[in-house]
């Protein structure tokens, strides 16, 4: 850890850093996601790589929330169901309450988000722009998300 705090020391970090929330039944857009995220020096919190043996799962998440800068919250059909994904919004609400600041960003896979009962989905519907990244296994239209999804993850210059 001290080696990669080092190797941070004297270069602008262009980007926020990112929680990626999501369910595990999207798991091939995740992974390519944050495989593409980290490619552009956009640092991010994913499950499968940064959870270590033996990490209590919430208390984990929710300290990760805390510490990393946005939730990039990727709403589906599963997601929109999961309770973990749910709990994972919660937090980041509290976060944006707490620091007077934007956290959470959501991109969709599908429009389920668009007409789901479920009532935390549907405040994200009704008081956020949502990311379009529904057409992510045209190669084009992806790398369309993934560049609008950079654009808007660099940090503004103080």
């Amino acid at each position: 850890m001290i080696e990669y705090a080092r190797s941070l020391i004297g270069r602008a970090i262009e980007y926020y850093t990112c929680f990626i929330s999501y369910s595990s039944l999207d798991q091939n857009f995740a992974e390519r996601l944050y495989a593409d995220l980290q490619n552009k020096g956009v640092r991010c919190w994913f499950a499968p790589h940064n959870m270590k043996i033996g990490d209590k799962i919430r208390p984990r998440i929710d300290e990760s929330i805390r510490i990393y800068d946005k939730l990039l919250l990727v709403l589906s059909e599963h997601s929109v169901n999961s309770a973990w994904v749910e709990k994972e919004v919660e937090t980041a609400f509290e976060k944006e309450n707490r620091n007077k600041s934007l956290v959470l960003f959501p991109i969709k896979l599908d429009e389920t988000v668009m007409h789901t009962n479920q009532a935390w989905a549907a405040d994200i519907r009704r008081m956020r722009h949502i990311g379009n990244m529904s057409q992510w296994k045209d190669h084009d239209a992806y790398q369309r998300g993934l560049q609008r999804l950079l654009r808007d993850l660099k940090q503004e210059k103080g």
